[in-house]
């Protein structure tokens, strides 16, 4: 396949941030495009702009017939960058569930609607990769 088959820049874009509020257009391009999740609030007694919170980013980049997909659990913190960083177990279930509710919102996007593959990155940890299942 060429890259022909992939759809306009604005309507991928558009389709995108259609799927709710994890497309972050000011860190995509053409070829990479930014999601992320801020899913567990770190501490609810901070004032709303100081907040932090434990979440996951994922990059999709284009590829000859779709797209592979890189993940990271971590930290948004105050500054509004992301940190590598453990989950603490008691997020844990609720960030992972959030990722698989975006995983099969932008799987079945892609698959369905562009008729383009999904596919983990091959610098995914085996044990990391996603099943819609």
């Amino acid at each position: 396949m060429s890259e022909s088959v992939f759809p306009p820049r604005g309507r991928l874009r558009k389709k995108f941030t259609d799927i709710g509020p994890y497309f972050r257009i000011d860190q995509s391009n053409d070829e990479q495009f930014f999601f992320d999740c801020l899913a567990v609030c770190a501490s609810t007694k901070a004032e709303p702009e100081q907040r932090e919170f434990y979440g996951w980013w994922l990059m999709l980049t284009k590829t000859e017939d779709g797209f592979h997909y890189h993940y990271q659990y971590g930290f948004y913190n105050q500054a509004g960058e992301w940190e590598v960083k453990a989950i603490p177990k008691k997020h844990q279930a609720e960030t992972t569930r959030s990722l698989h509710v975006f995983y099969e919102k932008i799987t079945g996007l892609v698959e369905s609607t562009f008729e383009l593959k999904v596919s983990p990155a091959a610098n995914l940890d085996s044990e990391l990769v996603l099943s819609a299942a």
